[in-house]
């Protein structure tokens, strides 16, 4: 078996400097390159238009990450739409709250945040405004627990989506040369079958973190050599980690 030497982790490079990927560079002798194989797209204001939704129409809109602010904001200035002074903005985070000064005068009468990464926190404040109309910004990838959660509570959301996540075309003068690649979402599986679209299971060893990515690489011929999260490894570093253990159990019997 090849020994492996290059992984490539389709995600942005973490920020600290010292994490799982740098312990694991020193220990095994290995290369993490961090690079997302996926972006996103805003759509454009005829794209947006065919989801029959006035934002003017609705009283609040729900963020949930400064991506989705900017695109809100985008959008209301492409429509030539006035974004009204009265409009509530409910956030996810603090930090989301915060980020909104770029666009608004912040008021705490305005703007409200949750302090545990939940919308649900939010709920008691929701329930003081029964008038109020949400929108909630999102992509065309999006999850719909939250507006399933608030549908639970008598609050209705209209979904409005702003953006889209498209596969990263591949530099075709760069050389793909890893001997392990880690996915994280169903559309970096796309964006990795859509650049090499020759690549057949055992051409690279693959990791793949979540359910969803599983599926979408069983879908596409492909079986990954580890999986997380499971219950021995509930992060892909912790089963990347295990699994650089074993190759080097294996070296060293040989």
């Amino acid at each position: 078996m090849k020994r492996i030497r290059k992984i490539l982790v389709s995600q942005p490079r973490p920020a600290i400097g010292n994490t799982p990927y740098t312990d694991m560079e020193s220990l095994f002798g290995v290369q993490f390159d961090f690079r997302q194989l996926i972006h996103l797209e805003g759509l454009s204001s005829r794209e947006f238009r065919q989801q029959h939704l006035n934002p003017l129409d609705y009283t609040a809109v729900l963020l949930n990450s400064r991506v989705g602010a900017d695109h809100y904001f985008r959008m209301m200035e492409e429509l030539r739409l006035p974004v009204p002074e009265s409009m509530h903005y409910y956030c996810i985070s603090e930090a989301v709250a915060n980020y909104l000064q770029k666009y608004i005068q912040y008021r705490k009468r305005k703007v409200f945040f949750s302090e545990h990464n939940n919308f649900a926190d939010l709920l008691p404040t929701m329930n003081r405004r029964p008038n109020e109309r949400y929108i909630m910004v999102m992509s065309d990838a999006h999850n719909d627990e939250t507006i399933r959660m608030l549908a639970e509570h008598n609050i209705e959301v209209r979904p409005a989506i702003m953006y889209r996540t498209v596969p990263t075309p591949w530099p075709q003068e760069e050389a793909f040369d890893h001997d392990m690649v880690v996915l994280f979402t169903p559309m970096g599986v796309q964006s990795l079958k859509q650049n090499f679209p020759e690549l057949k299971d055992g051409d690279k060893l693959l990791a793949c973190f979540g359910q969803n990515t599983a599926l979408a690489l069983e879908q596409a011929g492909l079986t990954p050599v580890i999986k997380a999260p499971t219950p021995e490894y509930p992060s892909i570093t912790a089963a990347i980690r295990a699994y650089l253990e074993e190759e080097m159990k294996r070296e060293d019997a040989e």
